[in-house]
């Protein structure tokens, strides 16, 4: 671009003053060749191309769901809740209980995401209003007690809606959870030890519209095994994600040795989001038979969720 300003300049300046003879030889034709309408055009071509160039290299990922929010589509509507796709890159059996979108994959800058949408009311499996809409994996259970029995998950998440009641109490989605079974009874037949609940922080779009701008994440965990509603579990905050921001996760849920007691264990289930660890130690340790994870996007109570994970691994260990 420089060049050609300097020719355009050059031109303008012979047009004005070349009739007066007021150049030198020095600044004849023969030394500053002709430049044609048409290679200014090239030029300026090229600059715009480089322009779109590096805006395009500032990609961002798009692959959101703005059209209408419904409880069902013909599309979405399996009739197994083991309905899957061939070969999914995802890890884990999916246990699908929603009939507004099946698990779809969908490749963005060479990484491949699963998708999981799920809408209110959309749980087309279950009873009508009993159980939440979900688009879930299950990981197999480690399902012995001894130290260093483990199962381990890890993932990138990208959270795009979660969903929005008129009731901030039941605003949310939850994104992963640790399960396992216990002795002595109560509670569920499965219970879940602890979910990780991320709930819309909202703000202005600059149109002067809320938006669900970036997700507080909780942690929903048991105040007793079996414990469930406000009495049986308490919801802790532990960090801020932007919305459409992968993030790193990881969680594993085990036994280990208690390290106040080398006679007792403790059954933990310790998460890392960004890089920040969250640890958390199960109750009732003893009573715990089974280390389990579940991903993917479970309860819309409003509205639509939409979760995205990629890059899933999972290993677990059995020590007796």
């Amino acid at each position: 671009m420089v060049r050609l300003n300097y020719l355009r300049i050059y031109l303008v300046i012979s047009l004005l003053f070349g009739g007066f003879g007021l150049f030198s030889s020095c600044s004849s034709a023969d030394e500053m060749p002709e430049i044609t309408q048409e290679e200014i055009m090239e030029e300026d071509a090229v600059d715009e191309n480089r322009d779109t160039e590096e805006t395009q290299g500032e990609s961002s990922i798009i692959d959101e769901d703005t059209g209408p929010i419904t409880q069902c589509t013909e599309a979405g509507t399996n009739q197994e809740r083991a309905t899957d796709i061939a070969n999914p890159v995802n890890v884990g059996a999916v246990d699908d209980r929603s009939c507004y979108s099946n698990y779809n994959e969908i490749t963005i800058d060479n990484t491949i995401w699963g998708i999981y949408n799920i809408t209110d009311g959309s749980n087309h499996i279950d009873a009508p209003n009993t159980l939440q809409p979900r688009i879930e994996r299950s990981l197999s259970r480690s399902q012995t007690t001894g130290v260093g029995s483990f199962a381990k998950f890890t993932g990138t998440v990208r959270i795009l809606e979660v969903g929005k009641t008129d009731n901030v109490g039941s605003d949310g989605t939850y994104i992963m959870q640790a399960k396992g079974k216990h002795t002595g009874g109560g509670g569920p037949n499965d219970p879940a030890i602890c979910l990780y609940l991320a709930k819309p922080v909202y703000g202005d779009d600059g149109n002067g519209n809320q938006v669900q701008q970036s997700f507080d994440i909780f942690r929903e965990q048991i105040n007793f095994r079996g414990g469930s509603g406000a009495d049986g579990r308490e919801i802790v905050f532990l960090t801020n994600i932007g919305k459409n921001v992968p993030t790193e996760i990881e969680l594993e849920v085990g036994f280990a040795e208690d390290p106040n007691d080398a006679t007792k264990k403790i059954h933990y289930a310790n998460a890392t989001i960004g890089g920040v660890a969250f640890n958390w130690n199960i109750p009732e340790p003893e009573r715990g038979i089974q280390s389990g994870i579940r991903y993917g996007a479970y309860r819309v109570k409003g509205g639509r969720a939409q979760i995205r994970w990629a890059n899933t691994t999972y290993e677990k260990a059995e020590n007796d």
